[in-house]
């Protein structure tokens, strides 16, 4: 029997190191290969708050986007310095696992329209549409669900709603709003989980 990835997602830690060394022992203890950090991990004007480090000192892999608390020049900083992998428009394929994503909102520093989020995300499936497993990794979650009524103020994105149901990823890892940290529901055949700063092990 083929042996499952396991992967440690979770994000909205705003700067908080606490969390990353909490999580980054869950990581160490469930060995899991691969951590996903998926936006508002760091605040755009105080990047460098032990965020990271805490996954890389247990040996982990890590990747991350931008959510809409830091911009994808911070995200590109914290790539450099870490040397880490920012899926923001790009893809991994590990372990026969298509990951591909893209950070930001509808709102926030560098905002991303429906129609940027749904090329984005087109152009990142290509490149994995034959793995086994596809993981579709965005900081916000989809509109017209049940996690975005959670909060009244906090929108989904119509785009990525489109794009989920157009090319069908197996998960979809999300987060940005708090209310619905660990909501988890289907659209289409695609799972929705958004993962929050208490995080999710998934094993695809």
């Amino acid at each position: 029997m083929e042996e499952k990835l396991k992967i440690l997602a979770a994000g909205d830690f705003h700067g908080d190191s606490s969390l990353a060394e909490r999580l980054a022992n869950q990581a160490d203890k469930e060995k899991v290969s691969l951590v996903i950090l998926n936006g508002d991990i760091v605040e755009d004007e105080n990047p460098i708050t032990g965020v990271i480090g805490p996954f890389l000192n247990k040996n982990k892999k890590v990747i991350i986007i931008p959510g809409n608390h830091e911009s994808p020049a911070t995200a590109e900083f914290l790539k450099e310095h870490y040397n880490i992998f920012n899926l923001h428009g790009y893809y991994m394929i590990y372990k026969n696992v298509g990951i591909f994503g893209c950070g930001g909102a509808n709102v926030g520093l560098t905002q991303v329209t429906d129609e940027e989020m749904i090329e984005i995300l087109k152009r990142g499936f290509e490149k994995v549409k034959h793995a086994k497993t596809k993981v579709m990794v965005t900081h916000i979650h989809p509109a017209g669900t049940a996690m975005e009524k959670f909060s009244r103020f906090v929108t989904g994105s119509k785009g990525l709603t489109k794009a989920i149901y157009e090319l069908q990823p197996d998960i979809v890892v999300c987060g940005h709003v708090h209310e619905a940290e660990g909501i988890e529901e289907k659209l289409g055949k695609t799972r929705v989980i958004n993962v929050g700063k208490k995080g999710r092990i998934l094993e695809v």
